[in-house]
C-alpha cells in the first residue's frame, strides 16, 4: 500500500486571498492606530489604485507581494497572476480607506456583490449603479477590470461600505485563469441578488476588526 503523504498544493487563489488579507489587515491596524509608517504606506499605495503593477514601478517593494513571488512551486505565469491580483486588491483598499480614520474598510465576509447592493437605498435597484456593476462584469482585460473596480470602490468609500479585500484578491486571481471570470461573475451576481436590507437601521461600521 502506498502511504506517501499527499503533496497536493493549495489552490493559488486561496493563498493569494490569505496573503493579501493578512497584509491589508496589518496595514489597517496601523492606519487606525495612526502609525506613521502605515499612514505613509497607504498614501503611496493609493497611487496604484486601478493600475497594474508594471505601470507603477515606484511601488515595488511596498505592496507586499514578496511572499507570493518567492513561491517555488508556482510557475512564472502563476506568480504574475498572483502579483496582479494582490497588487490591485491592496491598492484599491488604500483608496477605500483614505480619510476613514475610525472605521476599517477591509472586513472579512463583505463580498463585492453584496456591498454594491448596499449602495442602493432600501434595497431598491438603482439603475446607474446597476449599470456600473454590469459594466464591471463585462471587463475583458486586466486594465479594464482594474479601472472599473476603482470606480466601484470610490462609490463604496463615499458611503463607508466595507469590503473583504482578501476575498477580492482571490477572485481577482481566479478571474485571470481560463473561464475563471465566469465563476467570479457568478459569485458577484449571487451576492448582489441575495442581499436583503436589514429591517432595523443599519449601524455604521464602528469596529477596527479585519
Amino acid at each position: 500500500m502506498n502511504t506517501t503523504p499527499s503533496t497536493e498544493r493549495r489552490p493559488i487563489a486561496e493563498v493569494v486571498g490569505e496573503v493579501a488579507g493578512a497584509f491589508i489587515a496589518d496595514l489597517q491596524r496601523g492606519y487606525l492606530a495612526d502609525r506613521s509608517s502605515a499612514v505613509a504606506a497607504l498614501a503611496q499605495l493609493r497611487r496604484g489604485a486601478g493600475k497594474v503593477p508594471e505601470d507603477v514601478p515606484e511601488l515595488w517593494g511596498v505592496s507586499g507581494t514578496e511572499e507570493l513571488l518567492n513561491r517555488q512551486d508556482w510557475s512564472e505565469r502563476e506568480k504574475a497572476r498572483a502579483e496582479a491580483a494582490h497588487f490591485l486588491a491592496v491598492t484599491l483598499y488604500a483608496l477605500h480607506q483614505q480619510s476613514r480614520v475610525n472605521h476599517g474598510m477591509h472586513r472579512r465576509g463583505a463580498e463585492l456583490g453584496t456591498a454594491v447592493r448596499q449602495l442602493m437605498p432600501g434595497g431598491d435597484i438603482d439603475e446607474p449603479i446597476r449599470r456600473r456593476f454590469v459594466h464591471l462584469g463585462t471587463a475583458t482585460t486586466g486594465d479594464a477590470l482594474a479601472d472599473r473596480l476603482r470606480g466601484i470602490v470610490s462609490l463604496l468609500r463615499r458611503e463607508s461600505i466595507p469590503l473583504d479585500y482578501g476575498l477580492l484578491a482571490g477572485q481577482l486571481y481566479q478571474a485571470q485563469v481560463p473561464d475563471g471570470m465566469r465563476e467570479v461573475r457568478r459569485r458577484w451576481g449571487r451576492g448582489f441578488h441575495s442581499y436583503r436590507p436589514n429591517v432595523s437601521p443599519t449601524d455604521a461600521p464602528t469596529d477596527k476588526d479585519t
